[in-house]
């Protein structure tokens, strides 16, 4: 299954806070931005750019949006795209959202990242 896919402009920072802290103004600023709070954390991915340097955060990241929408019945949709960067030693961070996928991966992954990729099919789109 060849997934088309392209690139957010940015660096990304996966961010950690409490679970009861504020949303800070800060993590909506730029094109994407995801937040999830459970019982342990507030997690947010945004812009590196816009963390406070006193932020627990780990930076570095870029962020590749799949071309969807997918509807929900559709299943291996993630697989077939993190497939080919596990087998290549390459770590990820997923998001999902109702309409498609997102998937960051370490800057210094890029080169090897986008190789897998288009070997196993998926299209890159500028």
């Amino acid at each position: 299954m060849g997934l088309r896919f392209s690139l957010i402009p940015g660096a990304f920072a996966i961010v950690k806070l409490p679970p009861d802290a504020a949303m800070p103004r800060w993590a909506t600023n730029g094109e994407f931005c995801s937040v999830t709070r459970t019982a342990h954390e507030l997690s947010i991915v945004c812009l590196q750019e816009n963390v406070l340097a006193d932020t627990k955060a780990d930076t570095g990241w870029i962020c590749l949006k799949l071309h969807g929408p997918f509807a929900f019945s559709e299943t291996g949709i993630l697989a077939s795209f993190i497939g080919p960067l596990s087998s290549s030693g390459i770590p990820i961070f997923a998001i999902s959202t109702f309409d498609t996928d997102y998937v960051l991966i370490k800057q210094e992954f890029a080169g090897a990242a986008f190789e897998a990729l288009g070997q196993a099919g998926h299209e890159w789109i500028a």
